[in-house]
């Protein structure tokens, strides 16, 4: 066990113990040289495998849709382990996307956001897991998830 998944177990944190099936024709990493891009993440649960649904402003809070995208992070951290071995590869999250089923009138966007790029900070260590990021509204997200996440990873040289 590595020292970032000694950190998860400290934490409580569950992860996935694979990367999910892409719910498309396209696959949940690319690995470029030593950056990992990955793909959206979707909200579903570890525990129970049930997907957080809904829309900011409308049927969910800031706090809900927090959790939202704390758990498609979570969900990033299962699709890094399966990629890489270790969480220990990991050099720095380099940039992270957010994106955040909203009715037109909610500004809350970066809040919400904020769920996934605070477990990666509390995951990796501000060095590492301190990012570049984006926080979009959208009037809709497949399946109609809450928010859905991607980031771009340095790795470390093997």
């Amino acid at each position: 066990m590595g020292k970032v998944e000694q950190r998860l177990a400290e934490l409580g944190i569950e992860i996935p113990s694979s990367a999910a099936a892409p719910k498309g024709n396209y696959v949940p990493a690319v690995r470029y040289g030593n950056t990992l891009h990955l793909c959206g993440h979707l909200p579903q649960r570890v525990s129970d495998k049930s997907i957080i649904k809904g829309k900011l402003g409308v049927d969910l809070s800031i706090e809900e849709g927090y959790e939202s995208a704390r758990t498609c992070a979570i969900n990033i951290l299962g699709t890094l382990q399966a990629e890489l071995g270790t969480l220990d590869k990991v050099e720095r999250i380099i940039k992270v996307v957010g994106f955040v089923n909203c009715s037109n009138d909610f500004e809350g966007q970066a809040s919400v956001v904020n769920g996934a790029s605070d477990l990666f900070a509390e995951v990796f260590g501000v060095e590492v897991g301190r990012h570049a990021r984006s926080a979009v509204g959208s009037n809709a997200l497949p399946l109609g998830i809450a928010t859905e996440v991607e980031c771009i990873v340095a790795i470390k040289e093997d």
